[in-house]
């Protein structure tokens, strides 16, 4: 399962390197969702690149309601921290000592949070997406190849919004499956996301967890296969959803080798308009991109800190 990967935020690489037009009202949807009271995230260098479009103005006054929490929480920590010190003085006891912990690393955390606010120099984490975060992926939409916004754990329509939670691994789209659950959009809706380098959960030689992550030894972009859809709530009180899954397969051999029993399918660019033009009557021709997919040695390291 691809649970975690660096990919192109940056809506401006996909209209240069596609030609796609930016669905800009799809975009001030989500964010003026978020402003309301929706629980969107989204990568800060997606928002980056549209602090000067219409979103922009809901995006900063989302970073400013952000930063006042984030400055609340600093002097609510530094408060708690201040009465644990205090009480440590007089006598070391658990609560406490648990207490000075939290509230330290609470303060470190809203710290971090603050700086990634504030700061304008780029860094790898920002284009950085884990399931449920919002990304730009390339769809085709009335002949036109186009960029929208979509949650990274795809809620097919017509599926209810608890599936969100009793199937978490949605953000995936095995190979396998993809004439069962996803059925009703493989052949449908297809979509493109372009990734950089990918992230897996493997075991460790101490049978502990512990993430890898891979990059394309020859340094290039994943063109990663997705499915999409557009799902609407039918007792019309929670606003629209667009998500997508990423498409995975059997493993590449270096992969499998560090411990990962799957990899998301990278398409040659030659696939792209067939993939992104489906046709649901000619499913082999479909498998036959999966099979004519890219095959870059996948590199591995330990996760290291942004």
């Amino acid at each position: 399962m691809c649970y975690s990967a660096q990919i192109w935020a940056d809506y401006r690489k996909y209209q240069k390197t596609f030609g796609a037009d930016l669905d800009i009202a799809a975009f001030v949807e989500l964010y003026w969702a978020r402003q309301n009271g929706a629980k969107a995230k989204t990568p800060k260098a997606m928002d980056d690149a549209l602090l000067d479009s219409e979103a922009g103005e809901m995006i900063h006054a989302f970073r400013g309601s952000q930063a006042m929490k984030l400055e609340q929480e600093m002097f609510a920590q530094t408060k708690r921290l201040n009465d644990a010190e205090r009480a440590l003085q007089t006598k070391t006891t658990k609560a406490a000592t648990e207490s000075k912990r939290i509230a330290t690393d609470k303060i470190s955390k809203a710290k971090l949070g603050l700086e990634d606010l504030r700061r304008t120099e780029s860094k790898p984490r920002d284009s950085r997406i884990f399931p449920g975060v919002y990304a730009p992926v390339l769809v085709m939409e009335n002949g036109k190849r186009v960029i929208k916004p979509m949650r990274y754990q795809c809620r097919p329509a017509g599926k209810p919004a608890k599936n969100d939670i009793l199937y978490p691994g949605t953000y995936n789209a095995r190979r396998d499956s993809l004439e069962k659950y996803w059925k009703e959009l493989f052949g449908y809706s297809h979509g493109l996301m372009v990734v950089s380098t990918f992230y897996e959960n493997v075991e460790g030689p101490d049978g502990k967890n512990q993430v890898l992550q891979f990059t394309p030894k020859d340094g290039g972009d994943m063109l990663v296969a997705c499915l999409w859809s557009e799902w609407t709530d039918p007792a019309g009180k929670d606003p629209a959803l667009l998500s997508f899954a990423a498409i995975t397969d059997d493993p590449e051999p270096e992969v499998a080798a560090a411990g990962h029993d799957r990899t998301i399918i990278n398409i040659k660019p030659e696939h792209v308009d067939a993939w992104l033009n489906p046709d649901a009557e000619n499913l082999a021709a479909l498998y036959a991109i999966f099979d004519d997919k890219q095959h870059p040695f996948y590199e591995h390291r330990l996760e290291k800190a942004a």
